[in-house]
């Protein structure tokens, strides 16, 4: 009996497919990737949660380990052929931990929001009372909001900023904490631009006998980067993203002492997450070694000069900057006294090429605007283009017609000078 033998219609997968592979394969989703690439190379990348990564990082995303399902943890997985994930998930833990200082590190989460998820798994019940910023003064969805699983889950109790210098109110924290007696205290903010002092909310947590977890997702880069006092110290849990200022894949991480580090692993994984995203997590190990070295702290110390040298040139162009300046990355400023309101100066601006975020103004009415350094630094402006920056923000807000395409061009010969991306 003769056997016939048939040559496979299914072509190898080649590692390292280009650019080019994807635009015969797929014209149509190359020319989003194509369009988004240029779009981010002429215009002004100023939302303050955005960065570029390296290549390196970007080659991690990329890789074959994007295949591999690993459901469980490096030793201890639910499916086989993990031992080169194991690997890879036990170098982006033990630089974490390095980096921040910490003892326990879990790199699994999907996202700044799934880590604070995880934090109240481990440490709450349904119905305990949370004392977080409100939303208003800079709180983020996770803290509190009824739209989110956190305000419908859990009892938030909002405090806020002080009226006249938009500064956290420690007086009013305390007051808070011993009226209701959380059983968790959350710092951190999505736009306030001071560092927040979490030695103080750590000695209000030990008087109500709460825990204390910090959302620290916008400073983590400062701080690994030696620019911001870190919160490993006082707090129970520090949730943080691997983007931001830390430049690394969009993520999310979370670290704690070793006696609650079970407890928040299992909170991962099963209990809010399946099967962790390797690429993802061996690009988190990219970054997290690529922001140990001189260089990123060099670059994080820059960032910080850059936001105070914009806050700087935005009071002076007439802007109210909220807090009357900054510490970190963000700045929150009312475009009232320009005569806008934050939604039409972010439209202006935007048909600029100058890209950012609305903010609640604290006390106020309407919105402002809400800005950041890091991805302007990463292209390596410096203290000249952000007086340049506020300039071109003010002349964005006053113009129109023929003045108004002249400053996008100004724009695009600014970015064409300090581009994000090499060839």
């Amino acid at each position: 009996m003769s056997v016939t033998h048939q040559t496979s219609s299914v072509q190898p997968v080649h590692v390292g497919t280009s650019f080019d592979t994807l635009r015969r394969q797929d014209p149509q989703i190359a020319d989003i990737l194509s369009g988004e690439a240029q779009r981010q190379s002429t215009t002004l990348q100023l939302i303050a949660a955005e960065n570029f990564t390296s290549p390196a990082v970007l080659a991690a995303l990329g890789s074959p380990l994007a295949n591999k399902y690993a459901e469980g943890y490096p030793g201890a997985r639910h499916h086989g052929g993990c031992e080169l994930v194991d690997a890879a998930e036990r170098i982006a833990i033990e630089r974490a931990t390095a980096l921040f200082g910490a003892q326990h590190a879990n790199v699994q989460s999907h996202s700044g929001s799934s880590a604070v998820l995880a934090a109240y798994a481990a440490l709450l019940k349904p119905g305990d009372t949370v004392l977080a910023m409100g939303l208003p003064y800079g709180g983020h969805l996770t803290h509190g909001s009824p739209a989110n699983f956190s305000g419908r889950w859990f009892d938030f109790i909002a405090y806020g900023v002080d009226a006249e210098t938009g500064l956290i109110d420690h007086d009013q924290v305390r007051a808070l904490a011993r009226q209701h007696r959380p059983k968790a205290i959350v710092c951190g903010s999505i736009s306030y631009p001071r560092h927040i002092d979490y030695a103080a909310f750590r000695d209000v947590a030990d008087e109500v006998g709460a825990y204390l977890i910090a959302d620290a997702a916008h400073p983590m880069g400062l701080i690994a980067g030696g620019a911001a006092p870190s919160p490993v110290p006082y707090a129970d849990v520090v949730c943080a993203t691997t983007h931001k200022v830390l430049r690394g894949p969009r993520g999310g991480m979370i670290l704690c002492g070793s006696e609650l580090a079970e407890r928040i692993d299992r909170a991962v994984f099963p209990f809010t997450q399946g099967g962790a995203q390797m690429h993802t997590i061996a690009a988190k190990a990219v970054a997290f070694g690529e922001a140990a070295t001189p260089a990123f702290a060099a670059y994080a110390h820059q960032v910080v000069a850059n936001a105070r040298a914009l806050a700087e040139g935005l009071e002076s162009e007439g802007f109210a900057v909220l807090t009357e300046g900054t510490d970190t990355h963000l700045i929150g400023a009312d475009t009232a006294p320009l005569g806008v309101d934050g939604r039409t100066a972010r439209g202006r601006l935007a048909a600029a090429g100058m890209v950012l975020d609305t903010c609640a103004l604290p006390y106020g009415d309407g919105r402002g605007i809400r800005l950041g350094t890091a991805a302007v630094t990463t292209q390596g402006m410096g203290r000249t283009e952000m007086a340049r920056i506020a300039a071109l923000f003010t002349a964005a807000l006053r113009s129109e017609g023929e003045q108004a395409r002249d400053i996008r061009d100004q724009v695009r010969e600014l970015t064409g000078r300090f581009p994000p991306f090499q060839g």
